[in-house]
């Protein structure tokens, strides 16, 4: 079963960046929109950012200014370029799909933990 694979999680200290990529594991089906959505200990799962195909953007608005979300269509790859980042923004961050009839795939999701 093919799945979306995150990468570029890890431990920085507040102000730094980090850029996470996501990208199939197999062939898929062309995604309409990829987004990224996170999860922190307690809370519900959000979205963070997503884009379609044509490039059509929304950001929560707790990352607008901060975080920049782009993709290669030809891939089916989207990254999440994020910076200043805050304590706040401690989370496992979950990649999504959705192709253009609804199926949706998410990845394993990846730790970003900002901390000093």
């Amino acid at each position: 079963q093919v799945q979306l694979v995150e990468s570029g999680g890890g431990l920085v200290q507040p102000g730094e960046s980090l850029r996470l990529s996501c990208a199939p594991s197999g062939s898929i089906f062309s995604l309409y929109v990829m987004g990224w959505h996170r999860q922190a200990p307690g809370n519900q799962r959000e979205l963070v950012a997503q884009i379609t195909r044509s490039g059509n953007i929304i950001y929560a608005d707790s990352v607008k200014g901060r975080f920049t979300i782009s993709r290669d269509n030809a891939k089916n790859t989207v990254y999440l370029q994020m910076n200043s980042l805050k304590p706040d923004d401690t989370a496992v961050y979950y990649c999504r799909g959705t192709t253009i009839s609804g199926n949706d795939y998410w990845g394993q999701g990846t730790q970003v933990t900002v901390s000093s």
